[in-house]
């Protein structure tokens, strides 16, 4: 041992700040994400072609991590890659509601089971996380206030305690990010947000089920309705689809 360690000074590593993990990710990882949120976001349409090289030219990068987050794109469904005409993206207004249908179905049975589970200690952490998301939605960040919602969803399903269902979401995991991102910028919507969250969170908590199945799949379409007139500046009729 040398004299340093031995006198009980600092290791050599002491105060020295751990990378940023978003620095460890690739850049075809980062491409990949600004994309999709462009995409969700509706600075792309649906049907509209993209290029590789404008797309390259716009980020300044080259075109290798370009097609490369193209392809991940295709595999979440977002654009369309035909061999000899392009890359068409596939995301607009019903893709994006079918997509909160599938959500608000999953999501409603995980918060009915996490209903019939919830424990005292449970409950406690729930009011405590819906408490600082009551602060966070006057006060917090964009990013804080994301942050929270996603905690709260994540947290219902750890007291739901279904891996399976959860996975059928996984998918979607991103979408929802952006979305909200999309969103939760504009001060009534994170209010609308808030309150539902709140219902929720109350009809876990007194052990409803069926209440708290309906408020859940009532939140994520309502939501979603916002999400296309914000983006589009459209909504789908009734006739479109059957709630």
């Amino acid at each position: 041992m040398d004299r340093d360690h031995r006198d009980g000074a600092s290791e050599p590593g002491a105060g020295i700040e751990p990378v940023d993990p978003h620095l460890l990710r690739s850049l075809r990882e980062h491409v990949h994400e600004r994309l999709r949120g462009l995409i969700i976001a509706g600075r792309f349409r649906e049907g509209d072609r993209l290029h590789e090289r404008e797309l390259a030219d716009l980020l300044r990068i080259s075109t290798t991590p370009v097609k490369d987050a193209l392809r991940m794109l295709e595999g979440e469904g977002l654009v369309r890659i035909e061999a000899r005409r392009g890359v068409f993206v596939l995301f607009g207004p019903r893709r994006a509601y079918e997509m909160a249908m599938a959500r608000a179905a999953v999501e409603g049975v995980i918060a009915a089971i996490a209903a019939r589970r919830i424990d005292g200690s449970a409950s406690a952490d729930l009011a405590g996380l819906v408490g600082r998301m009551e602060h966070a939605t006057e006060h917090g960040d964009l990013e804080e206030i994301v942050a929270l919602n996603e905690r709260f969803h994540g947290a219902i399903s750890t007291i739901a305690q279904c891996d399976y269902l959860q996975s059928r979401l996984d998918s979607q995991r991103m979408y929802d990010h952006a979305r909200r991102l999309a969103v939760l910028g504009d001060l009534e919507e994170r209010r609308a947000g808030f309150r539902e969250h709140s219902a929720i969170a109350r009809a876990i908590a007194a052990r409803d089920a069926d209440h708290a199945e309906r408020e859940m799949r009532q939140h994520i379409l309502r939501s979603a309705r916002h999400f296309l007139n914000h983006v589009f500046g459209t909504g789908l009729e009734d006739r479109d689809y059957v709630e």
